[in-house]
């Protein structure tokens, strides 16, 4: 209650100018009890302004420059104790705004106008006193005024502040000083109401603030005159002298820049998709060009007489496979040798790291990695829980201070306890590894607790206290009361979450128990706009430190991840940063049984199709089921050799080899298997030809055609080889040696196998009962099967029809040029969720983090050595407040979020520098020396008394573009980065910056420094890639800049770095990379089949335009069936040009050595002969292997494995089997052109074993 007299005096006070309604201090404010800085009050008094000299008019005139008149004219309202408690509090706001002057003046104008102003009844109404007892006499404190202001100084002011930034975090600072609206909602009303509001722990007492637009006086007391004072705008020079604000603080000192130039627009011609319209006419000019060969061929041929052929080509390589040596020999020889080299995998190294298997050591992505890894360390392990409640209705909750408010089912008070209580239970963990061990804790590293562990929630905003969150008190608002509870703090801190007080009568931090904010981002997910309590999902961060893997605190981490994972459910949502490895290692160890079947239907299908079954009595003696299994026998030794091999000479394996390569070797071999076994059973012994003879004249027939593919492969993968990516490199080393080693031991082993077994059968013994023999005699007569017959009687005949033959050619022709069309529309990359398999719980949380995140992931703008960032060039070269360059680092990552969609950045980078200048800044508590006691002329902290700290470590700058010099930067440097940021200094450097510049204190260089940005939200693959390459264009260009900074180094450097550019770095380069692979494996497929063929140009031609189409047209299918283009898919178009040899080379060799009088009937004779062959050795095989990967679990097999073998094979199919005989019909070479394989041939190359 206000005593009568009180009332009296204040109703009857005037408003005139010269005259002052407070002066001089009466203590603290009564009506307030624990705030954040001491509310000290003024003393009513209503008197005339003082005249101000001495040094009361000296330090007017420091802390209120904008009101000095001079020393003779200058007069005031308020005493030295005033202007002493005014600036402590103006240094708090000035700490944050003295990189934009013209705002820290205003600011300072607007308070020192109401404490300081001889005209202060002009514009200043005491609302509220009360009686206090000071230095033990009675006075009367004002604790509660109002200000009139005009609402033109009110906005100026306002617009001068409203962009400045906080480099640390990205954000603005006005956020810091706008209550529960934060920027986004601020307004010069709500600005200056948080000024005023006691309740925020700041205000020393209640100040209302009218802002009073143009001559509008309704309402006004009589005598007032709204404050109407020169604001200054943002890009205006101070009256003294302190230059405009930057770019990045204003926006009207940012350059007219034009808008970058807009992604390349399609391709167009016409008015339709270009590329479209060219494979249109691509495809026209085709089928026209063969349609008049077609003619004209038929009018030449009608005219001449028809070919008499029936020569006899000489294939002269069948000699070379026509030696002899003991079988029991060869398979001891040929275990050894595998035995020998199989030793090897003992030593036999598995590379599981994605980073070892996708990046090269060389590569740009990995060389920057292990850049920013040696200087700052690894980039901290994340591990997250998102938490939604779908089916949890909301409510509505009308709160005292901020209006109705919708609170969605997930932001309910027992869903946060239940967080709470879930995340106090892992922080509790305690088994093998504690959490403070491993913790990244940003302001306590060396010696961290529990509490000084980064872990990121909204119950933070409750400092992880139950009795915080329980809490409730009565509130009194424009005469309203009130209950406010979690809610309404709540809802101040998702608004303001760097507040270290809220405006309730709760008066609770927001700031988290470690130390820091918890921005909102990190704590609630899903929300429009800014309606933060209505978000779909919590969020919950554990922050660990990460470590190389051969240090032993790596398996610490390690393990308390995995105590971690225990706690969890699958189902939370739960990743951590072993979670992608976890999840792919389990998948796989999940999916080997699939593979396991499939090769045993491989086995089965090739055990039993290789079989005679001439009649049921000679069943058991017909059958071939251990010559398939010998096979097979060959194919796992090949493979294990090639393993062998290269694990003694230190080339690391990976499961992409273990899984590609024995199916591509199967593949391989069992064509080859096929070819052999089915010719020796359709051949029919001579009249006094042995058992060894017939074998080896058969394989004299059938081996050059398998060394052909074999040699043709293997060549194929050893220049695949050349790839710069390590996985696709050793997959290829390893393809290229096991294809050649199943050749060897097929012409070995596998002979001397089939050797013994045409002995058994000769003998009529049972093959698994080698005692037993049957009475039925084998027949003499060439065993065909089912296969040959019905393709020399049907097939051949039905493709070969001249109607037939034009139709496939414009068919085939139409599909090539579909699938140029469709290539060049195939998305490349590989996006993180297809390596998981299809229960994994990482996939929801993969959606999740799409739906409900609001930033991507961080990245660094580092620098290298070379750069004088202690220079003044040097510094207003990087940073972005007074002073700096318009187009410095910083200010250029600015210039790249204004447009988010094309550069992917959202957040601008927090710069040290920034902040090291402000730090330094004499206008606020951070930089002080000890004037008193044993640490004199040392770095004082900001939260230790001014009377030990008289002494600031810079002197004011006339231009207020602080820069130290090279002694002071050197000397205050480690103390700014090893400065604790609080309420009285927030540009303290731990924790945001205490890594960020690597100092080499011998010489005195930064030798590394790193500036923190955040991309967009990235969801895929493609965004990854583009963010990646947006990102190097802008270091490339900043680069550049700074190079030109006087006493720069030539090869200084910027580079970006985030954690995943080095596994999104290869598809920056995987287009021109796969086809330079792919042409290096189609280039030995040409020469070696022109060299077998005996320099045969068009069949080796023919030959490779055939596996062309096959590579197209897989790419084109993978558009179609949404296969992406990647690492994995390389792999697979290389296993395609091998796989395609076979399909196509023995096809033109067996064409090629026919005899037949016309094409047709040579292409018929291959159709029939070895197309049966390849059908069941290659596409047989294949098949019932491929289909029952469609039962894996992980999707990375299904697609990459199953979907894409399945296209190779049956397009390899399709053109071995429709397209290419023919194609031979029309283009095949004549009879006679050549002879197979040159006589300057010597030397045999391979011998027969039997």
């Amino acid at each position: 209650m206000l005593a009568p007299s009180l009332t009296q005096m204040l109703s009857e006070a005037q408003h005139q100018p010269g005259f002052c309604a407070f002066y001089d201090e009466c203590g603290r404010n009564p009506s307030l009890g624990d705030t954040l800085i001491p509310p000290i009050v003024p003393c009513l008094n209503y008197s005339p302004a003082r005249h101000l000299t001495g040094e009361h008019y000296k330090r007017f005139k420091e802390v209120c420059p904008m009101l000095d008149q001079g020393e003779e004219n200058t007069y005031g309202c308020c005493s030295l104790g005033q202007l002493t408690s005014l600036e402590r509090s103006l240094s708090l706001s000035k700490g944050v705004l003295n990189r934009c002057p013209s705002c820290a003046e205003n600011f300072a104008h607007m308070h020192c106008m109401a404490t300081c102003s001889p005209n202060q009844t002009v514009a200043v109404k005491v609302t509220k006193v009360m009686n206090v007892t000071y230095l033990g006499q009675p006075k009367d404190a004002v604790v509660a005024y109002s200000a009139y202001i005009n609402n033109q100084f009110a906005e100026t002011a306002f617009q001068s502040c409203k962009n400045v930034r906080l480099p640390a975090t990205g954000g603005f600072a006005i956020s810091t000083m706008c209550g529960r609206y934060g920027a986004t909602l601020c307004t010069p009303q709500r600005w200056y109401d948080f000024q005023g509001d006691s309740s925020n722990g700041l205000a020393p007492l209640d100040i209302d603030f009218h802002l009073i637009k143009g001559h509008d006086t309704t309402g006004l007391p009589e005598g007032v005159i709204p404050y109407n004072g020169r604001a200054l705008k943002c890009n205006e020079v101070t009256p003294s002298g302190s230059e405009p604000c930057s770019c990045q603080d204003c926006k009207d000192s940012c350059p007219s820049l034009p808008p970058p130039p807009p992604p390349p627009a399609p391709f167009r011609l016409a008015g339709m998709d270009g590329f479209l319209l060219i494979s249109i006419i691509l495809s026209c000019v085709l089928i026209c060009a063969f349609l008049l060969y077609v003619f004209v061929s038929f009018r030449m041929s009608s005219k001449k007489k028809k070919d008499q052929g029936g020569g006899k080509r000489k294939d002269k390589t069948k000699d070379i496979f026509q030696r002899k040596i003991h079988p029991s020999e060869v398979l001891l020889l040929s275990a050894v040798v595998v035995a020998v080299l199989s030793v090897g995998l003992k030593s036999i190294e598995l590379t599981t790291d994605p980073v070892e298997l996708w990046s090269a050591p060389n590569s740009q992505a990995r060389q920057e990695k292990d850049f920013h890894d040696k200087h700052f360390g690894p980039f901290f392990r994340t591990n997250q829980l998102i938490l939604t409640a779908p089916d949890k209705k909301g409510s509505i909750y009308d709160s005292l201070l901020f209006g109705k408010q919708n609170f969605s089912g997930i932001v309910s008070k027992d869903l946060i306890i239940q967080l709470l209580e879930l995340q106090q239970k892992i922080q509790d963990l305690n088994r093998t590894a504690s959490l403070k061990d491993v913790c990244y804790a940003p302001l306590n590293p060396s010696n961290p607790s529990l509490t000084d562990c980064a872990v990121n929630s909204l119950p933070q905003y409750f400092q992880n206290s139950l009795e915080n969150i329980n809490a409730k008190a009565n509130m009194t608002e424009l005469g309203v009361t009130k209950e406010v509870d979690w809610r309404d703090h709540l809802i101040y801190c998702l608004n303001s979450p760097l507040s270290f007080k809220d405006i309730t009568a709760l008066g609770m931090s927001c700031m988290a128990d470690y130390g820091a904010p918890v921005f909102t981002f990190l704590a609630v997910g899903g929300y429009e706009d800014d309606d933060y309590t209505n978000a779909e999902a919590l969020i919950l961060t554990f922050s660990l430190n990460n470590f190389p893997r051969e240090d032993p605190k790596f398996k610490v981490a390690l393990q308390w991840e995995k105590e971690f994972l225990k706690i969890l459910k699958p189902e939370r949502n739960s990743p951590l940063s072993r979670s992608l490895e976890d999840e792919i290692n389990r998948t796989t160890a999940e999916d080997i049984p699939i593979f396991m079947i499939s090769y045993l239907v491989i086995f089965v299908y090739i055990a039993v199709a290789l079989g005679e079954y001439s009649s049921c009595k000679r069943l058991l003696v017909d059958s071939k089921f251990l010559v398939g299994l010998g096979g097979i026998l060959v194919v796992g030794c090949s493979v294990l050799a090639s393993m062998g091999f290269y694990s003694w000479i230190g080339i690391p394996s990976s499961l992409v080899i273990l899984q590609v390569v024995p199916f591509l070797v199967l593949a391989v071999g069992a064509d080859n298997i096929f070819i052999f076994v089915l010719e020796y059973q359709r051949d029919v012994r001579r009249a006094g030809e042995t058992r060894e003879q017939h074998i080896g004249r058969v394989l004299g027939h059938v081996a050059p055609s398998m060394l052909l593919c074999s040699l043709s492969e293997s060549v194929c993968f050893f220049l695949g080889a050349l790839s710069t990516m390590p996985a696709v490199r050793s997959f290829a080393l390893y393809a290229a040696l096991a294809v050649l080693m199943d050749f060897a031991l097929q012409m070995t082993a596998f002979v001397a196998l089939l050797s013994l077994d045409a002995r058994r059968q000769d003998k009529n013994r049972c093959e698994l009962f080698c005692c037993v023999s049957v009475s039925a005699k084998h027949s003499n007569k060439p065993n065909e099967g089912f296969l040959l017959p019905l393709m020399r009687k049907y097939y051949a005949p039905a493709l070969l029809n001249r109607y037939t033959r034009i139709f496939v050619m414009v068919v085939f022709i139409l599909m090539f040029c579909a699938s140029i069309f469709l290539m060049l529309h195939v998305k490349v990359g590989l996006d993180q969720e297809l390596a998981m398999p299809t229960d994994s719980y990482m996939l929801r949380y993969f959606s999740y983090l799409h739906k409900y995140f609001e930033v991507g992931v961080p990245v660094y703008f580092v620098t290298k050595r070379g750069y004088n960032f202690t220079s003044e060039e040097g510094m207003n070269a990087v940073c972005s407040s007074v002073g700096c360059d318009q187009f410095s680092l910083t200010q250029k990552i600015q210039y790249a979020t204004n447009f988010p969609d094309l550069s992917h950045i959202a957040i601008p980078a927090n710069s040290w520098v920034d902040d090291f200048i402000d730090w330094l800044n004499p206008g606020s508590r951070c930089c002080r020396l000890y004037t008193l006691g044993p640490n004199q002329g040392e770095f004082c902290p900001a939260n230790i008394s001014s009377l030990l700290c008289g002494r600031k470590c810079m002197n004011a700058s006339a231009t207020s573009a602080i820069r130290p010099s090279v002694e002071l930067f050197n000397r205050f440097l480690p103390d700014f980065l090893g400065n604790r940021p609080d309420l009285q200094c927030s540009k303290g450097g731990l924790g945001a910056y205490d890594t960020s510049p690597v100092n080499e204190l011998t010489f005195l260089v930064i030798a590394a420094s790193r500036f923190m940005a955040y991309h967009t939200t990235l969801t895929n693959s493609q965004e990854y890639t583009a963010a990646l390459q947006k990102g190097r264009e802008l270091a490339s260009s900043i680069t550049e800049a700074m190079r030109k900074v006087p006493g720069t180094s030539p090869d200084f450097e910027v580079f970006t770095y985030t954690l995943t550019n080095v596994f999104y770095e290869q598809y920056l380069t995987i287009v021109p990379e796969g086809l330079f692979n792919i042409s290096m494996c189609l280039l030995p497929t040409f020469v070696v089949c022109c060299l077998l063929l005996g320099l045969d140009l068009l069949s080796g031609l023919l030959n490779l335009i055939t596996i062309i189409m096959i590579v197209v047209d897989t790419v084109g299918v993978m558009t179609l069936w949404s296969i992406d283009y990647n690492a994995v898919s390389l792999i697979n178009l290389v296993t395609a040009v091998g796989i395609s040899v076979e399909f196509v080379s023995h096809m033109t060799r067996s064409f090629a050595l026919s005899t037949k009088p016309t094409r047709v009937e040579r292409a018929a004779e291959a159709t029939a002969n070895m197309g049966s062959a390849v059908f069941a050795g290659v596409a047989m095989t294949n098949l019932p292997g491929i289909l029952v990967l469609a039962f894996a679990k992980a999707q990375l097999i299904q697609i990459f494995f199953f979907r894409l073998n399945l296209v190779i094979t049956l397009l390899g199919l399709a053109h071995g089997l429709i397209f290419l005989p023919v194609l031979l019909t029309y283009f095949g070479t004549d009879l006679y052109s050549h002879s197979v394989f040159p006589a300057s041939s010597v030397a045999p190359l391979l011998c027969v074993c039997i």
